[in-house]
């Protein structure tokens, strides 16, 4: 008999894996038609997992509209400190009908199921009862089932991640305790609702019902699908670095794995600009580059500014430098911040660069990362320098040598080995250099754009870099791509949704994605790194759309 890897009961490789969820922060979901008339005594299950960011009092469900009849809610209880799951009925003079006994954490994934099974209805976390009552309620339809906030004008959103909700009228799935399923749900007789599977497509419903996104809180983004869990899995699943726990003899605790794993796909937006003039943010965003959606809140950098240098390891991003304000003279910035992407949180300080400057252009492996070129005031001048640091010290940067054409506004991408500068200003350039990142040098020739542009930005997997937009001087939105490994003239890929510059770009080893434009727009397009063609639309930028961001992930350049 084989054994069961414990790290795998949440999301377990194959076809069938707990592969999706969505994250609330702020908003909802309304699903129309669904069956909740189960009257007196008609049986029902509501369950789904749950890992909630933030343990106070919340609603996970309500399909109340108002007025005296009674619907089944799911919620984060007020009792034991607003830390336990809770179910609450609405009906005339309304009460907490059970309140679970399980202490929640943050950032752990939790089974959570509601059952009536012959007038009896149970309250199951992780498969135990946690509390039950005698139930004779008369459950009517209601209009409207919402997932991730109250009906009420103190919504109480939900603040964290939903996967596999499921509701089935006339079946009680669960009669006695049970191991949580290690599988994604099915659509069985009886369903009513199936949603948050999908790690791409927050509409996703199983049994044909239209979700709608609804917004409570318009500074919040909307849902916004994800994978089970924010770690990288193999196969289809997830796998988490800690094992399965046991709080008693008989029943285990899922692992919610730790904050440390690495390579998860998640892509950080990093200062910028909110308008064409003065105002730059400390605004940090991120998103799941293998999903497509709405980035969300991360934290703030130290200072606000924009056309500044990101790069990453596979657990740290560092950003440097940037123009920090008008008018004359202007603010220039030499600051260093970093954040560990799997955390959010605000940034904090590296060190600083060799010189203040902006409009770099970076590369980086898992161990270095280079700043190269840019203008650098105190020099009057653009520059060929270029800085290295060390991601996972922090310090000030120290010299790598230089670039072959000194040059600003222009993009970097790498693979383990090499480090590619391609485009810039002034004078557009066309040329692309490449260094070897392990040893300090100057740059060699690479070859050349299949057109001069400058603010050409993009991505790579191990093997290939791609690279797109710019201006030569209008906006262009053709992409080009090389093999990182060779030399030679740059190949064209396909074309950009939009001919812009003052993109951003970041990716994974499968996507490059471009944020943000001349516009201030919140524009977000992919392509597939290993085909060809033109972009697709990727999502949208929640909050104030940034542009001259910088960009970076945790899984490019074959670092993961």
């Amino acid at each position: 008999m084989g054994i069961l890897r414990a790290d795998r009961v949440s999301g377990l490789g194959g076809a069938n894996a707990i592969n999706g969820s969505v994250h609330f922060n702020g908003n909802h979901l309304d699903i129309s038609g669904v069956d909740t008339a189960f009257g007196t005594g008609g049986n029902w299950t509501m369950e789904c997992w749950i890992n909630p960011q933030e343990v106070a009092l919340k609603a996970i469900t309500d399909p109340r509209t108002g007025g005296s009849t009674v619907h089944p809610l799911l919620w984060i209880s007020g009792g034991n400190g607003g830390k336990a799951v809770g179910v609450l009925y609405y009906y005339t003079a309304g009460a907490d009908r059970i309140v679970g006994t399980t202490v929640l954490k943050s950032g752990t994934w939790y089974h959570v199921a509601v059952v009536r099974n012959n007038g009896t209805t149970h309250l199951y976390v992780n498969g135990t009862s946690e509390g039950s009552f005698s139930d004779t309620l008369d459950y009517a339809s209601t209009p409207t089932f919402r997932i991730g906030a109250r009906y009420s004008s103190t919504p109480y959103n939900y603040n964290g991640y939903i996967s596999n909700f499921r509701l089935i009228n006339g079946t009680a799935l669960y009669t006695a305790n049970f191991t949580p399923p290690a599988q994604r749900l099915e659509n069985i007789s009886g369903t009513e609702i199936l949603c948050c599977q999908s790690p791409g497509n927050v509409l996703q419903e199983a049994t044909g019902k239209t979700l709608n996104v609804r917004r409570v809180n318009s500074n919040n983004a909307p849902p916004m699908a994800s994978h089970f869990a924010p770690d990288k899995g193999e196969d289809h699943g997830t796998t988490f670095a800690d094992n399965t726990k046991f709080d008693t003899l008989s029943y285990m605790v899922p692992p919610g794995g730790t904050t440390t794993q690495r390579g998860r796909g998640r892509g950080l937006l990093m200062g910028g600009a909110v308008s064409p003039g003065a105002t730059n943010t400390t605004q940090i965003k991120y998103f799941d580059i293998a999903s497509q959606g709405i980035t969300d809140d991360f934290g703030q950098t130290s200072v606000a500014r924009r056309s500044t240098g990101s790069l990453s390891s596979s657990t740290r991003a560092v950003m440097g430098g940037g123009f920090v304000a008008p008018p004359s003279p202007y603010t220039i910035s030499d600051v260093m911040d970093y954040v560990t992407i799997a955390t959010t949180a605000n940034a904090t300080d590296f060190g600083n660069m060799q010189s203040t400057g902006y409009s770099y252009g970076t590369a980086s492996n898992e161990t270095r990362g280079l700043f190269a070129g840019g203008y650098r005031p105190n020099n009057s001048a653009v520059v060929n320098t270029i800085d290295l640091i060390t991601i996972a010290t922090t310090g000030n940067a120290s010299n790598f040598g230089d670039l072959v054409v000194a040059r600003r506004s222009f993009g970097g991408l790498a693979s383990p080995t090499r480090g590619i500068f391609m485009g810039g200003a002034p004078s557009v350039k066309e040329e692309i250099d490449y260094v070897t990142i392990a040893t300090a040098g100057n740059a060699n020739d690479f070859g050349n754009l299949t057109d001069g542009r400058d603010n050409v930005y993009g991505s790579s997997n191990s093997t290939r870099g791609v690279m797109g937009g710019g201006r030569n001087p209008n906006n262009t939105n053709i992409i080009d791509y090389i093999t990182i490994a060779t030399t030679g003239n740059a190949t064209d890929f396909g074309d950009l949704i939009a001919a812009m510059h003052y993109y951003a770009a970041t990716g994974n080893s499968t996507r490059t994605v471009w944020v943000g434009d001349t516009n201030i727009s919140n524009i977000m397009e992919y392509v597939t790194i290993a085909t060809t063609g033109n972009s697709v639309d990727w999502g949208d930028q929640g909050g104030t759309p940034q542009h001259s961001s910088g960009a970076c992930s945790d899984s490019h350049g074959g670092i993961s």
